[in-house]
């Protein structure tokens, strides 16, 4: 293992705490004897090209500082290679950190946890999620919340989550369902009405909404939640049950667990890790063991 180790900085995660974060998770990573260097990704092309070229020149890990957009940019550089991944979570949401049970907005605990995990060889090799070439941690969204992701991102006002939350009531007023033609495997397509379709290599999304509650990092599959139809009053109702994980008993959801499938349907975008990838039809396969991550020892592990 170098000693060498690439902090992968988004200034602007968490409303500045990106660039606040960095310092203390930098500072306790050179006590424990790191060299550390910095890459900040304010623009994502230029900042993910750099932070490939610091894992081709061997760096010892690469430690994306923010939210879960910015892990997500991090697992383009590392996917596949034999460097690991440490998380510095600031952001918003943070899911793929809380799935992974590392520190959320504590920079200090975060950098020890990656500095005992470099020191002891501990980490966990865990599966993505892709599309084509690009990967994801958490879950794929498409339907009703991705369209609220749509609209939240075209208005300009007003800032914040605030934004979202009036995108959502605009898009409830307008609810329809949405034909869907869903493909599991090799399987016959399969035609249904739906208000989301949410693929999950993790359980959750914006913020521990457990979208794909019984989703697992390290089982080789994907969770396909499918919500069928309903009316905006049962939406409503099963909607606060979706950060408990409780909305999978409702008898609109249906989850199917299966290493590929393929999202086809008319005026829809994909977003994965909170990300745009783009308009269906989207294909999505699990990747087993497709990244290194540094966490802490389970509890009890000498």
């Amino acid at each position: 293992m170098t000693s060498e180790i690439t902090l992968f900085v988004n200034p602007t995660a968490g409303r500045g705490r990106g660039a606040h974060a960095a310092q203390p998770a930098a500072r306790v990573l050179r006590e424990a004897g790191f060299a550390v260097r910095t890459v900040v990704g304010v623009i994502a092309d230029d900042a993910l090209t750099r932070a490939r070229e610091a894992v081709r020149a061997g760096t010892g890990a690469l430690i994306a500082v923010g939210g879960d957009g910015m892990v997500s940019l991090a697992l383009q550089a590392v996917a596949g290679t034999d460097t690991p991944l440490g998380v510095v979570a600031v952001g918003t949401g943070n899911d793929i950190a809380r799935t992974l049970g590392l520190p959320v907005r504590d920079p200090a605990g975060a950098g020890r946890v990656i500095a005992e995990a470099l020191k002891a060889g501990h980490e966990r090799t865990v599966d993505l999620g892709r599309v084509g070439g690009r990967w994801f941690g958490s879950v794929l969204a498409s339907g009703f919340d991705s369209r609220v992701n749509d609209r939240g991102n075209r208005m300009r006002r007003p800032a914040g989550r605030l934004r979202y939350d009036i995108a959502m009531l605009v898009e409830l007023a307008s609810l329809r369902p949405i034909p869907y033609r869903l493909t599991f495997e090799d399987g016959p397509t399969r035609e249904v009405e739906a208000t989301l379709v949410a693929v999950g290599n993790g359980p959750s999304y914006g913020g521990g909404m457990r979208i794909c509650s019984g989703a697992r990092l390290d089982d080789g599959l994907l969770d396909v939640t499918v919500v069928g139809a309903c009316s905006r009053t049962t939406l409503l109702r099963v909607f606060p049950r979706v950060y408990s994980g409780t909305h999978l008993d409702h008898p609109a959801v249906t989850v199917h667990r299966v290493s590929r499938v393929t999202l086809e349907a008319p005026g829809v975008t994909g977003y994965a890790d909170g990300e745009p990838l783009g308009p269906l039809p989207l294909t999505v396969e699990a990747v087993p063991r497709a990244v290194r991550v540094l966490t802490a020892p389970p509890t009890g592990a000498v």
